[in-house]
């Protein structure tokens, strides 16, 4: 066996996802026989809406099997820029779009092409682990801002401004936000806009869960004057769509950084499977009933949870306003949160993750995902009532 120090350093900084790992936790045991609630992989429990499949089956039988341009095929591109330019209300022209195989591309493509050795990102923690990993393999400084509960998982605009320094080249916002739920509402954005003014910074703005918010509407820091050129849109159609096995993504940014995503696309992956690009179209431009659907079940769901977590005492938890997780407050218990989350899965059966899974500033807190129906989570609850009646 080779130790670690054959390996090229940067696998050392590179870092995972816990959820997949728990999964894997959470299958073995299931192998031996113990029964698992899954609450801790971050995918909706539906299936692909019929259109969209119908959609890659007709896309089969009409030969797309073949390779595709880089960016993405013409039409799926122009689908995109019209979505994206209705519901953000900025123009977007195909150019400006890149196809790829999922959302994290457009994060680790687009940190390849802005970050130099020492240069500085601003990102949220606790957050989606991948920002973190990929700031530490492409040689960049992290530079963390807090999550606070008592500012319902918002960052402090504030504390943002003394973060930045002549060295930042990147701010990674996301709303609705993994793991917490929470919405960046539109007066703070207009204060990060306020701050970037006049620096030579990008925003990446993880915008994957957008459709799924609960109360008004998702508004983008894209949408705001003078900073669509400075905002690199990441979405795609893995959470609206229940289409996460399908692989597909996009980022919405200026024509000269897109040319510059489009080169690592060539080097990387080639391009996006055809025929699931195909799909896309389908679902921007097909029926929304049942995406809609999905969020409203969603919405049933948060309430059910939240509702149950608070009932459990030493447990509370704040009620998310997008995507579908729940971010319980458990610090009462006096333990480290992986250590809670631990203790569920293999006492109560119960598959959550540790907050410190996205970051220091976690720590306290579990993630439960909702994407589970509610006869799973309120069976969930029953099983951490009790475990946590335990817990010594």
């Amino acid at each position: 066996m080779r130790g670690e120090s054959f390996y090229a350093k940067r696998m050392q900084v590179c870092g995972t996802e816990t959820a997949f790992e728990v999964l894997a936790r959470a299958k073995a045991l299931e192998a031996k026989g113990k029964k698992v609630i899954h609450l801790e992989i971050g995918e909706p429990d539906f299936d692909t809406p019929a259109n969209i499949k119908h959609a890659a089956i007709r896309a089969l039988n009409e030969g797309y099997t073949h390779y595709t341009p880089a960016a993405g095929i013409a039409q799926v591109r122009e689908a995109v820029a019209n979505y994206v330019s209705r519901t953000r209300n900025i123009p977007v022209d195909p150019d400006e779009v890149v196809i790829t195989p999922g959302g994290k591309p457009i994060m680790s493509f687009l940190m390849l092409a802005l970050i130099d050795e020492g240069d500085e990102v601003i990102y949220p923690n606790p957050s989606y682990p991948i920002y973190e990993s990929m700031i530490h393999f492409t040689g960049g400084k992290p530079v963390p801002i807090p999550l606070r509960e008592e500012l319902d998982f918002r960052l402090d605009v504030e504390e943002l401004r003394k973060l930045v320094t002549p060295r930042t080249k990147l701010i990674v916002l996301n709303s609705p936000h993994n793991p917490t739920g929470g919405v960046l509402p539109k007066k703070d954005l207009e204060k990060i806009a306020e701050i970037i003014e006049g620096r030579d910074i990008y925003v990446l703005s993880d915008e994957i869960y957008s459709r799924i918010i609960y109360d008004g509407e998702h508004f983008s820091l894209a949408s705001l004057p003078g900073m669509k050129d400075r905002v690199v849109i990441l979405d795609g159609f893995s959470k609206t769509y229940a289409m996460t096995g399908w692989r597909l993504g996009y980022g919405v940014m200026n024509k000269e950084l897109a040319s510059k995503i489009t080169r690592l696309m060539v080097n990387f992956v080639s391009c996006s499977t055809a025929f699931v690009q195909m799909a896309g179209i389908e679902a921007l431009n097909g029926p929304q009933d049942e995406a809609e659907k999905m969020v409203q079940e969603f919405r049933r769901r948060r309430d059910i949870i939240v509702k149950g977590l608070n009932e459990i005492p030493g447990v509370s938890c704040k009620l998310p306003a997008g995507a579908f997780y729940a971010f319980p407050n458990v610090k009462s218990f006096g333990k480290p949160s992986k250590e809670i989350a631990d203790y569920l899965l293999n006492e109560a059966g119960v598959a959550a993750l540790s907050g410190t899974a996205f970051g220091e500033y976690g720590e306290g807190y579990l993630r439960l995902s909702y994407a589970n129906s509610v006869e799973n989570i309120q069976e969930a609850l029953r099983l951490m009532r009790g475990a946590l009646a335990r817990i010594s």
